[in-house]
This record gives C-alpha cells, sequence and structure tokens, in this order.
C-alpha cells in the first residue's frame, strides 16, 4: 500500500508530506482547493508525463516521492529490481521519486537508484490502479472488456499461454515471408549471401586475434630501430672499451685493495659484487631480445595484409571480430535456408499446419472458460449494481468465437487474448432490452457500472492502491450512499483514495483528509489536513451545505 507521499513546489504546493492510511482514504475540500495535486503528483511518480507548468512559481524545480509498502505485493518486484540495476527493497519499503526542472532536466529513482521512466511506468503499473472522472470511458473498449472477464475468472494463464502460440506463429509467419520473393530478389539475395559467408570463412577469423597481430605487426615494422637500439645498448653495457662492465671490473679491483686495507670496506665489496651480477644479467636478456629480433620484409607484408583484412571485414560485418563472425554464422545460416528453399517452405507450412491445430484447442479450451464465467460475473455485476441504484437492472456478454479455418487466414493479425470478441451488455430499468455500454449517454450510469465491476474484482485483482478521482459526478441521494458502502467494501481487500464531493461516500472512509488553500507570506498554498472525528462532521457538514444543526446531525448521523 501507499504510506507515504511527499510534494514539492508543484503546483500551489510548497512542501507537503501525507501519511496514508490502511483502508479508505477520502480526499475533500473546496473547488479549487487543490485536491487533483494530489492525483497529479501520483501520476507524476508512477511515471505520466511531466507538465513543467506545474512548478510552483518562483521555483526551478519540483519533485514528488512516494514510499509503498510492498511487503504483500505478488508482482514479482525482486526479479524486475535486479534485472534492470536497481537497489533492492528494504524492510519492505519501496521508495520512488521524480524531479524535473523548468529547464528541462528529467530525473526518476528508485530505492535512490536512478531509472528511466519507463522503468518508473513499469513499476507503477504493480502497484496503483487510477480512475479519473473519464476513466470509466475505458469499459467501452473490447479490449478492456476481455481483460476484465479473464481477470474475473483467473484466466490470465490460459491467456498467456495462447499468446504464446500466437507470438511463435508470428516468429514462423515472418521467416515464411522472408523465403517468398521473386526469382531476380531470390538471385540477388543468394549472390550476396554466398560473397558474404565466403569473404568471412575464407579469412578465418579467430576472436583474439587482431591483438596478437597487431602488436606483431608494431614490432616488425619497427625490427631495424629496435635492433639498432638493442646493439647500442650492449656496446655501453659489455663491448666497449669504455662499457659498464669493464669499468665496473677496474670498480671491483679498487674495492679489492680497500678493502685489504681495510677490513670494514667488506660490504663495498659485497655491493660491487650484486651490481656486477646484475649487469651481467641484464647483458644476457638484452642479448637474447635482440636475437629475436628478426627484419623480414615479407612477414612484415603479411602481417600488414592480415591487418587489412581484419579491418575490411570489420567496417563491412561488425564493430569487432566477434560481431563479425556472428554475422557470418547468420548468412551461412540464412542462405542454407535460401538454398534450400522449397523444403523450408514445407517445413514452415507443416509446423504452421501443427500451430493452426494447437492454437484452436487452446483457444477453444480458453473460450469454454470464458463462457463458464460469462454468468457469475454477470450475476455478481447485478448484485453490485442493485447496490447503486440500478434495482432492475440487467448485466451481460455476448461472446463470439472465430470459425477455425479463420486463424490460418488471419495470419499476422490473429489477436494474442484469444478467439473470441466480447461485449458488455447493460439495460438499466426493466423492460428494455440490454444494449451494448456504448449505447449507453449517461456518465453517471457508466460510472457507477465501472464502480460496481471494481467491486467485483476487487478480490481478484493484485494492484494494492485504487485511486477514485470524483468518479462519483453525476450521483446523489441514496445512491451516493451506495457508492461509499462500495469504497468501503473495496477497502477491506485493497488501499482506496477517494476524492468525492459527495458527504455520503466520504463519510465511510476510515480516514479523512481536506484539502484547503490558505495564504502564507503573501503566497497561496495547498494545505491537506487528516481531520479528527469532531473535524469530520464539521467538513460533512459543510459538503451538506453548511453548518446549521441540521446539517451537523445530519453529518453526525452519517459518520454513525
Amino acid at each position: 500500500m501507499l504510506t507515504t507521499l511527499r510534494i514539492k513546489n508543484l503546483a500551489l504546493v510548497a512542501d507537503l508530506t501525507l501519511e496514508i492510511q490502511p483502508g479508505y482514504n477520502a480526499i475533500t475540500g473546496e473547488t479549487g482547493a487543490g485536491k487533483s495535486i494530489i492525483i497529479g503528483a501520483l501520476n507524476l511518480v508512477l511515471g505520466e508525463r511531466a507538465d513543467r507548468t506545474l512548478i510552483r512559481s518562483g521555483s526551478d524545480a519540483c519533485s514528488v516521492e512516494a514510499v509503498f509498502d510492498v511487503s504483500r505485493l505478488k508482482a514479482p518486484l525482486k526479479t524486475f529490481l535486479d534485472e534492470n540495476g536497481l537497489e533492492p527493497v528494504e524492510d519492505g519499503q519501496l521508495v520512488l521519486k521524480r524531479s524535473f526542472t523548468s529547464a528541462g532536466t528529467n530525473r526518476q529513482f528508485i530505492n535512490g537508484s536512478p531509472t528511466t521512466l519507463a522503468t518508473l511506468g513499469a513499476i507503477g503499473q504493480w502497484l496503483v490502479d487510477m480512475h479519473g472522472p473519464h476513466d470509466h470511458q475505458s469499459l467501452l473498449n473490447a479490449a478492456r472488456q476481455l481483460s476484465i472477464l479473464d481477470a474475473f475468472g483467473g484466466l490470465e494463464g490460459k491467456r498467456n499461454a495462447f499468446a504464446e502460440l500466437v507470438h511463435r506463429r508470428s516468429a514462423l509467419e515472418a521467416e515464411k515471408a522472408s523465403l517468398i520473393i521473386d526469382e531476380k530478389t531470390y538471385a540477388q539475395q543468394l549472390d550476396l549471401l554466398r560473397f558474404q559467408v565466403n569473404e568471412i570463412s575464407t579469412a578465418k577469423l579467430h576472436p583474439e586475434e587482431e591483438e596478437r597481430v597487431q602488436q606483431e605487426y608494431q614490432r616488425a615494422s619497427n625490427a631495424a630501430k629496435l635492433l639498432e637500439l638493442s646493439q647500442t645498448a650492449l656496446n655501453l653495457l659489455s663491448e666497449d672499451e669504455a662499457s659498464l662492465l669493464t669499468q665496473a671490473g677496474q670498480l671491483g679491483r679498487t674495492l679489492q685493495e680497500l678493502q685489504r686495507v681495510d677490513a670494514s670496506a667488506a660490504n663495498l665489496v659485497s655491493q660491487h659484487e650484486q651490481l656486477v651480477s646484475g649487469l651481467n644479467d641484464l647483458q644476457g636478456d638484452l642479448s637474447h631480445y635482440a636475437d629475436k629480433l628478426d627484419i623480414d620484409p615479407a612477414r612484415l607484408l603479411e602481417l600488414e595484409e592480415r591487418l587489412n583484412v581484419i579491418h575490411s571485414l570489420k567496417r563491412k560485418y561488425g564493430a569487432s571480430l566477434e560481431e563479425v563472425i556472428a554475422f557470418g554464422d547468420e548468412a551461412s545460416r540464412k542462405l542454407q535456408q535460401l538454398e534450400q528453399r522449397d523444403e523450408e517452405l514445407n517445413r514452415i507450412n507443416s509446423e504452421l499446419k501443427k500451430l493452426d491445430a494447437e492454437i484452436w484447442k487452446v483457444g477453444q479450451d480458453l473460450s469454454a472458460q470464458r463462457r463458464k464465467v460469462i454468468p457469475q460475473l454477470s450475476k455478481a455485476a447485478v448484485k453490485q449494481l442493485k447496490d447503486l441504484g440500478f434495482a432492475q437492472s440487467h448485466f451481460d456478454v455476448t461472446i463470439t468465437t472465430v470459425m477455425k479455418d479463420s486463424i490460418s487466414k488471419a495470419g499476422s493479425q490473429l489477436s494474442s487474448s484469444g478467439l473470441d470478441t466480447i461485449e458488455f451488455q447493460f439495460a438499466p430499468n426493466v423492460g428494455e432490452p440490454a444494449r451494448p455500454l456504448r449505447a449507453i449517454a449517461s456518465s453517471g450510469e457508466m460510472a457507477r457500472v465501472m464502480l460496481a465491476l471494481k467491486t467485483v474484482l476487487a478480490q481478484v485483482d493484485e494492484i494494492p492502491v485504487l485511486v477514485f478521482d470524483e468518479v462519483d459526478a453525476n450521483v446523489g441521494g441514496e445512491t451516493a450512499n451506495a457508492v461509499g458502502e462500495k469504497m468501503q467494501q473495496i477497502a477491506k481487500q485493497r488501499q482506496v483514495l477517494c476524492i468525492t464531493h459527495l458527504a455520503p461516500v466520504a463519510s465511510h472512509a476510515t480516514a479523512h483528509y481536506v484539502v484547503s488553500k490558505q495564504v502564507r507570506e503573501g503566497r497561496t498554498i495547498s494545505d491537506i489536513t487528516l481531520l479528527t472525528r469532531k473535524d469530520r462532521i464539521t467538513e460533512l457538514a459543510r459538503m451538506l451545505g453548511g453548518q446549521s444543526d441540521a446539517a451537523r446531525k445530519h453529518a453526525e448521523a452519517l459518520l454513525k
């Protein structure tokens, strides 16, 4: 659940830290007080696009930080964090942060680790389900309706298995398309692939050889200079009349004479012997190095040609020899495939036939399960709709399944969600035929259908936080009380945040916050306060029309 939300310099908010309670949290306040800022801040920290005009006047940057208790989250969060190089969760607390500046700098963090906006958005989908005043319109989308049905029936596993088969089929279709080409293009591709495979294979590349050849080329191209320097060093060391070893001999005799006169000079003689030994070792190593140097113009040319081949292949096929070799292997595979085009087409067609049969089998099973779930969803939805003011309503789902021969005809256009298309049907009044939801004109009716379905799905949906932003618009009277009860019911399974203008909706909350505008030091700021029971009565009375005795008594009755 969401435990803490901190907002700095966003719109009318200067610096606000909001501790969110478990269960049902209602947020109320006068129009324009800044209730929508709470939703805007959540959207930002969950990866929505940043509007820099929202940065508080006089500030260069704003930030939003949200802390979630994910100890009971069922999504594969640990694996996700590991795969994206992010810090792990500590003590069950996941920390998301988003900041942006008026200059355009946009930064986001997960547990203190910098991340991308896409990663932030991906993780946000596991944490919060947002519903604004117009989000019930998503119910008009057939794909969304199918997702709701599958979620209610726990059919995601079967649906994912079907999607995997469709993905495999698409890959085979793409492979087949690459083989079905006209003869001229076929001949051109064969020539190109044969040239590429021959050029790379003839080179007989080894992944590690470039560095070795480069080093040997450097030595070979500088062999004459290296030999000259080596010989000069040897002359200075031992071969000239005034060489170091010759002078070292004279020095040794002098030190030995010194020792005979003064025995305490023995250590000087010992040091001299070590020096001479080191010079002799150096002479041997230098001679061995010089003997290995070989001025061979033919070898130098051979190395130069090899480097030219390597560089030429890298320019054409990859930034490294590993990439060039991999390119050659792939080109060889494609060449073999093209040279055996007829055999490959027969193989692919055979696999497609088997796959189509499997898709039909799995799709039929998924369809059968959906048909079993539809009456259950309809019954559960009708029960919730009755509580929301539709005492005699009817809710149903029509389902259409494609024919078997449509699978091969659909090709790559085959839907990954199954063989079915569905449509939610709703009749709000007795005697009226059920019609598609898209035919319902009233946004109030649509909002209540959404709330009914959300209540039904609360027990199976794994997203821990559900946010309603004035989805109770166009609702009043006893229905408003029913909406509040539904919020309370959903909150038994999930944490709920609801922005509302209706006292009966807010009265069912376990925690009630009020957003207000204040003037401090000549600046208008929005603030939010968790209300006590006494303060809740005052706020509910305001929402009911004033602070009269009747309004306050009504507010007290609502709280009871």
